[in-house]
């Protein structure tokens, strides 16, 4: 089921399968564009919750649209709904968690009294919400967050969902996936009032349940969708996340049509996952996780996470954090050295960090595709 191939947007080529850095406001934490690029970064995935709220739709198309609000003209973007942020706020346990094994982006155990003092308000026509910035309440709607995402001028946009916590009865469930199906609809025929040259991905929802997944994946594919984003709760961890797709993925074989369109998973870019989704058909995965992770002192190697901070490295001269590394980084900067900055709470950290550490996903991700074309995978 692994597959090579590329997606063609206005702004570039994705190779996949392909990691997709996460930029929340615009900006990667810790890192210019230019040198995401030289790692080797191609789709990168903004926020529009955030976006929304600060600076707001308005001043990014009046600069022209993200692109070059972010004065990234020669690199493709994705923008979502903004419904992850709104419903993490409706659902104080919907969260991105960092595991053993990686960071997924999952429902945990529901607040059951989340209800009586939820600063969102879910209705058929969107979802209600207070801004933690200014306090305003705005309303989101599966047609306004087209709107914003048409403003921004992302090259792959997302429709709006809803996101229920991963312990929530199923008949709960299976209303909360009608409704995303029902805004998705709706998101669907506002972005055909004028495309823009943009692509609009659906959001397959129904946690772990089979019929319900099953009953998304055929509805949705049934629409004119242009890719797949699998979303909602993927399960407690990468093993239940893995056998999800062990039986969901060959769904999107049935027919030429759902196998000729990009698939994404939402959220989720451990290692574990990504060599687990690779081999299920998964093309594209986006998260945090290692520029976080680099933020924190901790980066990635091909042997193995290194904890920069602790004091084993701190007469590592001469050795980089990974010798077949050829990031700026690596070239550059030894283990001792990363120590000290560390140590010494040094900002420089952070970008040293996340500039290896976004190289070390596209480095995976390059490996992922050889192996398919050697047919080791």
């Amino acid at each position: 089921m692994a597959r090579v191939g590329r997606i063609h947007t206005p702004h570039g080529i994705i190779d996949t399968p392909g990691y997709v850095a996460v930029a929340t406001n615009g900006a990667l934490k810790g890192l210019d564009m230019r040198e995401a690029d030289a790692c080797g970064q191609q789709l990168v995935f903004c926020n529009s919750y955030h976006l929304l709220l600060q600076p707001g739709p308005e001043i990014i198309e009046g600069a022209g649209g993200l692109h070059k609000f972010m004065n990234r003209p020669n690199g493709p973007l994705i923008t979502d709904s903004g419904g992850f942020q709104v419903f993490s706020l409706a659902y104080g346990s919907v969260h991105e968690s960092l595991e053993s094994q990686g960071e997924l982006k999952k429902s945990g155990n529901a607040n059951k009294n989340h209800n009586k003092s939820s600063p969102v308000k879910v209705t058929e026509e969107g979802v209600l919400f207070r801004s933690y910035r200014d306090g305003r309440k705005i309303l989101l709607t599966p047609e306004s967050t087209i709107q914003a995402q048409k403003s921004y001028g992302a090259d792959i946009i997302i429709p709006l969902d809803e996101l229920p916590p991963y312990h929530i009865d199923r008949k709960k469930l299976e209303d909360s996936v009608d409704r995303s199906h029902r805004w998705e609809a709706r998101s669907l025929k506002e972005h055909l009032k004028n495309v823009k040259n943009q692509a609009m991905y659906c959001v397959v929802h129904g946690g772990v349940d089979v019929e319900l997944r099953t009953k998304s994946i055929e509805y949705l594919t049934s629409l004119p969708f242009d890719g797949y984003a699998i979303g909602g709760s993927l399960g407690r961890n990468s093993d239940e996340l893995l056998e999800l797709l062990n039986w969901m993925m060959p769904l999107f074989n049935e027919s030429s049509s759902r196998k000729n369109k990009p698939r994404h998973l939402l959220g989720i870019a451990d290692e574990k996952s990504i060599v687990g989704g690779v081999k299920k058909g998964i093309d594209t995965f986006d998260s945090c996780y290692p520029t976080r992770l680099g933020r924190h002192g901790t980066l990635l190697t091909r042997n193995g996470k290194i904890h920069i901070k602790s004091s084993k490295h701190s007469k590592s001269y001469g050795v980089p954090i990974d010798s077949e590394c050829k990031c700026s980084t690596c070239t550059h900067y030894d283990r001792s050295y990363l120590w000290h900055l560390f140590k010494a709470k040094e900002p420089l950290l952070t970008q040293l960090a996340t500039v290896h550490n976004i190289q070390y996903m596209n480095d995976l991700m390059a490996k992922q595709r050889q192996d398919i074309l050697d047919g080791k995978i």
